[in-house]
Parts: structure tokens; sequence; C-alpha cells
């Protein structure tokens, strides 16, 4: 099986890049700054299946965040590397009166945009949302690995505003990211299957700041999403 990971932060990634010993390919993508590791993992079954961990890169010292990163990234790695599933991993915001709790895993059973709003019919409009389909085998895998499910939601900036806000409450959003919708708009045009994990680091409705917040349980929840990363590839790289 050949697996590709698409994180936006060397943060994110980084427990699950040591954990493997994943060895990064050198300047693979030039010039894009997308930087990607690589290594073969061989199941209980016998298969060898590739593992590709795909990073965003940085510009003016600091890491790709955001939908327009994702998007090239996503692009730039399916074209060349044909992944049989894309699996967005990363962390964000969650709400408490939805069960969110920092450091809490959730595999995603939707996505959607949560800023773009496009006045006009109801094409246009669901253009804008975008409601993304993920992969089939998303549920059965949570259930196999007792994890929860949510919807996510992506918008391009790290606050919420109220609007955003109505949208996410409006479709039943759960978890609110900066890339998921960019990751799985790329993959219905490529037609490769699409996997969220994601892991919280701030609740929205906790009343903290964001950033804040954000910026104090990044490494925590970075380590749960590494243990549930390594769940998740042992699952699916001893099912091939």
């Amino acid at each position: 099986m050949n697996i590709l990971y698409i994180i936006a932060m060397q943060a994110e990634a980084q427990p699950f890049i040591d954990h493997y010993g994943v060895q990064e390919v050198k300047d693979f993508f030039a010039p894009l700054p997308c930087k990607l590791y690589q290594t073969s993992i061989k199941g209980a079954n016998g298969e060898t299946s590739t593992l590709s961990v795909v990073l965003n890169g940085q510009q003016h010292g600091s890491d790709l965040v955001g939908c327009e990163a994702a998007s090239m990234a996503t692009l730039a790695a399916i074209e060349r590397l044909h992944p049989d599933l894309v699996i967005n991993s990363g962390t964000c915001g969650g709400f408490q009166s939805r069960g969110a709790d920092i450091a809490k895993v959730y595999i995603g059973n939707a996505c959607m945009f949560h800023d773009r709003r496009v006045p006009g019919d109801d094409q246009w409009g669901t253009q804008a949302l975008g409601n993304y389909p993920v992969w089939e085998g998303a549920e059965a895998l949570a259930g196999q690995l007792h994890l929860p499910m949510g919807k996510v939601t992506t918008g391009s900036s790290l606050d919420m505003q109220p609007c955003d806000l109505k949208i996410i409450q409006e479709n039943g959003g759960e978890l609110k990211d900066m890339e998921g919708a960019a990751v799985a708009f790329v993959c219905s045009l490529m037609a490769t299957p699409i996997l969220f994990v994601k892991s919280v680091t701030d609740l929205c409705d906790s009343g903290a700041e964001t950033f804040e917040e954000f910026s104090r349980n990044l490494a925590k929840a970075s380590q749960a999403l590494k243990e549930t990363n390594i769940r998740v590839i042992d699952h699916l790289t001893n099912a091939v």
C-alpha cells in the first residue's frame, strides 16, 4: 500500500517522523518548499508498504499553514507519488460542548469549508462549502481503533468570526482546522481517497485566547497524534 501523509507543521509531524526513523528525500519537490520523508514498512502479513510524509515546508522562517500551502503540497505529492490513500493529519480546534478535550484524537467523517461565503444560487453555495467525501473505510477504522469521529471544517484563519461559527453550527462541524478541506478538494479532483486524523489543541468555545491555547497544547496534541498515527499505520499495513 502506498500511504501519503500531508502535514502542515514540522512540530505536528516530528514525533511521527522520529518514531519511524523516516529519512528526508532532499529537494524532491524543488523549487517548491514542500519536504518529503519516506520509508518502507513491512506488515505482520509480510507485505511491504511505502510511507511518505509530506510537509508544506517553510517560507520567511516559519511553517507554511493554510489552504493555499496545503493545496500546493497535496497536488505536487499526488502527481509525483501516486498514493493509494492520502491522510491529512494535524492539530485542530474542537468544541467542548460537542465533547472535545485537549489532545483528544478524532477520525474525520466529513469535511467542508466554513469561511467561503459565496452569494448566489445553490450550485455556487454547494461548491463554496465543499462537503467532500472521505475514505470509505474511515468509519470501520474508527470503530476498530475505538476512536471518535467528527466533521472537519476548514478556514484560512486561526481565529473564528461569528459568521464562521454560524456556518459551522448549521452544518454540524466539530473540528476546526486550516487545511483539511483544501487537501480534500485536491483529492476529489485527483480521484484519491482521503482520511483525516486530527488532534485537538484548543477549545473554540472555552473563552481562552486561541493562539495561546494552541501554543500551550501543541506538543501534547502532537504526541497524541503520533500515538494514534502509529495505530492507524499498523492497521493499514497489516490489512493489505
